[in-house]
């Protein structure tokens, strides 16, 4: 069964950090790389982050590089999202996601869960 529930998302101001959890079945996240994407507002969900299935490769967005870090957890089947220096172009709703393969492609992306929002005040 494919699970993602995030947590963690709130109001902050500008500056401020935050760390964002995704809680994944097992299924859907042993073996699989995973990614953070967002939506803000009246635009179409955006790539923020990925990582591979066993943590070694990251990769980034270009306007979160520098201030976000991605990070899993296998033994919990977690993924994190720790954000610094939130901006408030960084407002959206944060979506934890799946990947079908163990490195991340676009064409591999195939679900996600709820997501959570992320406000930043200026």
């Amino acid at each position: 069964q494919v699970q993602l529930v995030e947590s963690g998302g709130g109001l902050v101001q500008d500056g401020a950090s935050l760390r964002l959890s995704c809680a994944a079945s097992r299924s859907t996240f042993d073996g699989h790389a995973m990614a953070w994407l967002r939506q803000a507002p009246g635009t179409e969900r955006s790539f923020v982050a990925a990582i591979d299935w066993s943590g070694g490769n990251v990769y980034y967005g270009d306007s979160v590089q520098d201030r976000f870090t991605i990070a899993r957890d296998n033994a919990k089947n977690s993924l994190y999202l720790h954000m610094k220096k939130l901006r408030p172009e960084d407002t959206a709703v944060y979506y934890c996601a799946a990947y079908k393969t163990e490195y991340p492609s676009d064409e591999a992306l195939y679900t996600w869960g709820q997501g959570t929002l992320v406000t930043v005040s200026s």
